[in-house]
């Protein structure tokens, strides 16, 4: 019986180790890093940090360098008549000269976004989730409400420790007149 057990055993392992490279070749870290180093790194830009980059903020609405980089032959004639008096110029291509070197302009950048309205939606969703979740819970989770709370149970307990004279120096019953069965004012 032992002998056939050990037999079982011996085969099953052997069976788990047989499939086991199999199985996990797929996710071993060493294959994707070799199928990650196959690509071809050359199709990536090359990004050059000793040039000054554009960043356009509010704070500094006057970049380093210009929005475009690589002019098209359409703007290097603009930018050539640009040399020129400016009298000459149509208010379209000053417009194309100004978003040559910025993307936008303060007032575009001072403009708001509507992104309040996401945020305020997802608030109103998890709220009301929540409440329907509060909702279900008091419906089919808790039990009904102990008579403990009940008003008049509530007065029979009041009326049980006055007469014990429950903490008479500093606590409850310190705040009840016994001459005048009312409150202390």
């Amino acid at each position: 019986m032992a002998d056939s057990r050990k037999q079982m055993l011996v085969s099953l392992t052997a069976a788990l180790r047989g499939a086991r490279p199999v199985a996990w070749r797929s996710l071993s870290t060493t294959s994707l890093a070799q199928a990650a180093q196959s690509h071809d790194v050359s199709e990536a830009p090359a990004v050059d940090f000793t040039k000054p980059m554009y960043c356009e903020r509010r704070e500094m609405p006057l970049p380093d360098a210009p929005f475009v980089t690589q002019l098209t032959p359409e703007q290097k004639a603009l930018k050539a008549k640009e040399s020129g008096p400016w009298t000459q110029l149509t208010k379209e291509e000053k417009i194309a000269l100004y978003r040559i070197s910025f993307n936008r302009s303060y007032e575009e950048m001072k403009k708001g976004s509507r992104e309040w309205k996401t945020v305020v939606g997802g608030v109103l969703y998890f709220l009301g989730f929540s409440g329907l979740l509060l909702w279900w819970q008091r419906v089919y989770v808790y039990g009904p409400v102990p008579h403990t709370l009940s008003e008049e149970w509530i007065a029979m307990q009041t009326k049980k420790m006055l007469d014990m004279r429950v903490n008479q120096v500093s606590g409850f019953s310190s705040h009840w007149d016994y001459q005048k069965n009312e409150w202390k004012k």
